[in-house]
């Protein structure tokens, strides 16, 4: 964690902190970067994310840094926040005057006036994020730590400047920032801080799903996501914000059968995949790949706890949950989608005895998704009976292997009948009609049944014998005649 002089100033020894220097020396404007770039620095974390504060415009200072970094630089202002970000080759840097922000009781925007260095200090959310290195050439390097963050980043605490109940009514999202440094820094949340976010809890209903959504990825992304998750659950935030996942919750007993806690094992799922995979949509899989447990539970006296078709019900699950929270509902909400509908489909295939056209169909419907679907399923197993993860993996590694196989052999991965429909209908004479789609989907199964290899000859040898059999000759005819 320790820092020296020089290793501080070589942290800011590059093209965009010495025009920042420079810009500001110029302009005779008091200069600090601060937050998480410098908490980083601290950490022996990279960050690409860069604040920048100033005593005076923080957008007059930003547009002055643009001008002199010249081409290649984007520059957005945001004037009624008195902001401004640049891009500049792989950093974003954000420019802000000095200021006072505060938030009224039902508002999700920020009341924000001119203030002092101090002012802006004591509006940061956490002790490890309001240290500052001056960026001034006769103090370049100075840390400025008012609330000793460093000392708070040795004892790995998370800890507010001030009052912890101000800070949370100013900003509410603060208590999702809370949990979310504990889950990427492995830091812990001080209890009074952790009892004002009890406390506050509600207040978190004013913040846009957008802003919920940025940091819920973030907590997903984090070494360790259970962290979050279990963080969120024990302040009470999860149940406003995702009362899906609590939901979850619970090991019911009847007739002397259990069944496992949902929540529990939905969280070991997910850090058991987060140690394979950082693919943001493979981790929402993993979250919400149970998610439909809760309303599929049934008991049977002959077979136990049931859960039939929750893979299913859960893929109409996701676009509600992915519209609330402002999440994308493009090809990464269907891709959730498709995990979670196919999540069971490698499981009921670990039998030695499996057949070929199984793995095929599997093939088929995964597509390019089938090393990411593998990984959710091994993730799955979360047995506390070592010999079963251990057979359960070993026959994942036979359905690995058979997979390779298959496809090299059938070339299935995305395929597509080599027949059209359009040239069934050219050779049949038929127009736009179910027997078309019959026909294609006769074609489709017979090579992933295996009953003719995967190519164009094949197919169409195929597709006339198929055709003689449904009399499509008479079936033309007739279809003419309507």
């Amino acid at each position: 964690m320790y820092c020296s002089e020089e290793e501080i100033i070589r942290s800011l020894d590059t093209p965009i902190f010495r025009v920042i220097s420079e810009t500001a020396d110029e302009n005779e404007m008091e200069t600090y970067v601060i937050g998480g770039f410098v908490r980083d620095i601290f950490l022996n974390r990279t960050s690409k994310d860069i604040d920048i504060v100033t005593v005076g415009s923080g957008i007059g200072l930003a547009q002055a840094v643009a001008k002199k970094l010249g081409k290649h630089t984007h520059l957005s202002v945001f004037a009624n926040f008195g902001t401004a970000q640049i891009k500049w080759n792989d950093a974003e840097l954000e420019f802000v005057g000095a200021r006072r922000e505060s938030y009224r009781r039902n508002s999700r925007k920020p009341v924000v006036e001119d203030g002092t260095m101090e002012d802006d200090r004591n509006r940061r959310d956490f002790t490890i994020n309001a240290m500052a290195l001056c960026l001034n050439k006769d103090r370049l390097g100075e840390l400025v730590d008012p609330f000793d963050g460093l000392g708070d980043i040795a004892r790995l605490r998370i800890v507010t400047p001030r009052d912890p109940d101000t800070t949370f009514a100013d900003d509410p999202l603060r208590m999702m920032r809370a949990v979310r440094f504990a889950a990427q820094l492995g830091f812990f949340i001080d209890p009074d801080t952790f009892d004002a976010i009890v406390r506050n809890r509600e207040r978190i209903l004013i913040i846009s799903g957008e802003r919920i959504a940025e940091e819920l990825n973030k907590i997903i992304l984090a070494p360790k996501p259970s962290i979050g998750f279990e963080l969120l659950d024990s302040c009470g935030l999860l149940e406003l914000i995702f009362p899906e996942l609590p939901a979850l919750k619970g090991a019911e007993t009847k007739d002397g059968i259990g069944h496992k806690d949902n929540f529990a094992h939905t969280l070991m799922v997910l850090d058991r995949l987060s140690r394979t995979t950082d693919n943001l949509w493979l981790r929402w899989s993993a979250l919400l790949h149970d998610i439909a447990k809760p309303a599929t539970k049934r008991f049977d006296r002959r077979m136990g706890w049931t859960f039939h078709n929750h893979n299913i019900v859960g893929t109409k699950m996701v676009p509600p949950i992915f519209r609330r929270m402002k999440l994308p509902m493009n090809e990464k909400m269907r891709y959730v989608q498709k995990m979670i509908g196919l999540h069971m489909r490698p499981i009921a295939l670990v039998d030695e005895d499996v057949t070929d056209s199984a793995i095929r169909r599997l093939l088929f419907d995964a597509g390019d998704d089938i090393d990411d679907l593998m990984k959710l399923c091994e993730a799955d197993i979360t047995s506390k009976n070592p010999e079963k993860v251990r057979r359960f993996l070993h026959n994942f590694r036979l359905v690995r292997e058979k997979l390779v196989q298959i496809e090299e052999k059938d070339r299935l991965r995305n395929f597509q009948p080599p027949v059209s429909g359009e040239e069934i209908m050219a050779t049949f004479g038929l127009p736009p009609s179910r027997p078309v789609g019959v026909l294609k989907e006769a074609i489709k199964n017979a090579i992933l049944d295996g009953i003719i290899p995967n190519d164009y000859e094949a197919a169409v040898r195929f597709m006339h014998k198929k055709a003689a059999e449904m009399h499509l000759d008479s079936l033309k005819q007739t279809l003419h005649d309507v």
